[in-house]
């Protein structure tokens, strides 16, 4: 089942308008979730919305937002209020201006988002502003407007789609040098960084995301599976600091040595372009005893329940048995 769209509205580029629909471009739905519950009965919490002073519960037509002026004052903004100052954005997202996406200091991306044509008709207006952009290498800069508030969105070209990346305003970035101004100046020898260089010429690679391995999602599904046999967990001992002052250039040796060991990842041969890499295994994930959210998990949740097709059942015929 396809996600569903966050917004729909137009794009327009001065007199060139399409329908469109931004659908999220990340999702957090496979990681395993905790419900909080109360540990004497087993049952799930539930929160009330109650007031802060009399602590009777609050019916949700009575809530209304609310801005804090002082300890007990509030300026009370009703959502007519709210509605009466929308923005153009709400339903359009009016592209401003180009830029170039190295300009785009990396501190302001917020988060990616799939931008496609809504509908049957405007895919001739929306290739238009996709290609218009892909040919001049830049970002589009728009507004949208997404849960009452206006954001600034990047646009650039991904496939045949936009992909649009919510930016940051200059009061949420805070200033790096409230925390670098502490930073020692030092002097760093030509041998340390000779040293360095090689280490990191060894553990170059390609960029490949597939490869990434969630150490900690996979240790929580098998902490989650243990438990669920009746494994009795053992509590691990802390790592216990040395606390002696390390040499950096003894330090900058051995880390040498030890990468000399090891393969270069140029040195790996690359995998046919149409051959699918399989997936790693990852101990504890060899049986999912708990059901985990998300499609991906359930279909591998039921491979592992099939039995497979070599181990048939032996039957015994009285012949058989007669042999014996």
């Amino acid at each position: 089942m396809a996600p569903r769209a966050n917004w729909k509205g137009f794009l327009r580029l001065s007199l060139v308008t399409c329908p469109v629909a931004l659908y999220p471009a990340t999702s957090e739905s496979e990681k395993v979730s905790f419900n909080q519950i109360n540990r004497k009965t087993g049952h799930r919490i539930k929160y009330s919305r109650v007031d802060a002073e009399t602590g009777e519960e609050v019916a949700n037509d009575d809530i209304v937002k609310g801005y804090k002026v002082d300890t007990d004052t509030y300026i009370e903004v009703t959502k007519d209020e709210l509605e009466d100052i929308a923005l153009e954005s709400t339903h359009t997202i009016e592209i401003d201006e180009f830029v170039p996406r190295t300009d785009i200091d990396g501190r302001y991306l917020i988060r990616p988002y799939y931008l496609v044509p809504d509908g049957k008709v405007g895919h001739d207006a929306f290739a238009v502003i996709r290609e218009t952009i892909r040919s001049m290498d830049k970002v589009a800069i728009g507004r949208v407007v997404l849960t009452n508030r206006e954001h600034i969105i990047a646009l650039e070209p991904f496939g045949k789609g936009l992909m649009g990346t919510l930016l940051r305003y200059p009061y949420e970035v805070r200033n790096e040098e409230e925390y670098f101004d502490d930073i020692q100046d030092v002097k760093i020898t030509s041998d340390m960084l000779d040293l360095a260089k090689h280490i990191v010429e060894k553990k170059s690679a390609d960029f490949q995301p597939e490869n990434f391995e969630d150490h900690y999602e996979a240790a929580l599904i098998e902490l989650i599976n243990k438990k669920r046999s009746g494994v009795t967990i053992a509590a691990k001992t802390a790592p216990k600091s040395s606390g002696n002052v390390i040499n950096l250039m003894d330090a900058l040796k051995r880390s040498l040595a030890s990468e000399g060991d090891k393969a270069p990842a140029a040195a790996a041969p690359a995998p046919k372009a149409k051959a699918k890499k399989p997936k790693k295994r990852v101990e504890g994930q060899r049986e999912m005893l708990l059901p985990i959210s998300g499609k991906k998990a359930k279909d591998e949740t039921k491979k592992a329940e099939e039995p497979k097709k070599s181990e048939k059942p032996v039957r015994t015929t009285a012949r058989s048995r007669k042999a014996s």
